[in-house]
């Protein structure tokens, strides 16, 4: 599976930012998909994760409420949208796949993209 992950960018706080990642390469419905994020000097933390059809999806308490997780099976595609950004969710963002289920450890997606940066200024 390659994933190709784009959208990053700098915003204000309180601004909106949508990220996208486009997989290829294998059954996209049948591989869970994840938002990482990494911020200078600390681990891969997960932000949000989809089941393979879309129907479950999980949130890291710091951005419940704020950021939906998406996808499009026909399209190969999954989505963050983030918003009422926050200066702390300044990081790195990776999207990740794994076969079928979710889970939170980053150890265990076998599939990632190659991060985009976003930025929020305060």
């Amino acid at each position: 599976v390659q994933l190709q992950a784009s959208g990053g960018g700098l915003v204000q706080a309180g601004a909106s930012l949508r990220l996208s990642c486009a997989a290829s390469g294998a059954t996209f419905s049948e591989y869970a998909m994840a938002w990482f994020r990494q911020a200078p000097g600390k681990e891969r933390d997960i932000v949000a994760a989809i089941n393979w059809s879309g129907s479950s999806a999980y949130y890291a308490d710091s951005v419940k409420g704020r950021f939906t997780i998406s996808r499009d099976n026909a399209k190969n595609m999954v989505y963050l949208q983030m918003n009422s950004l926050k200066p702390e969710d300044t990081a790195v963002y990776y999207c990740a796949s794994r076969y079928f289920t979710v889970v939170l450890a980053s150890t265990m997606y076998n599939y990632w993209g190659q991060g985009t940066q976003v930025t929020v200024s305060s």
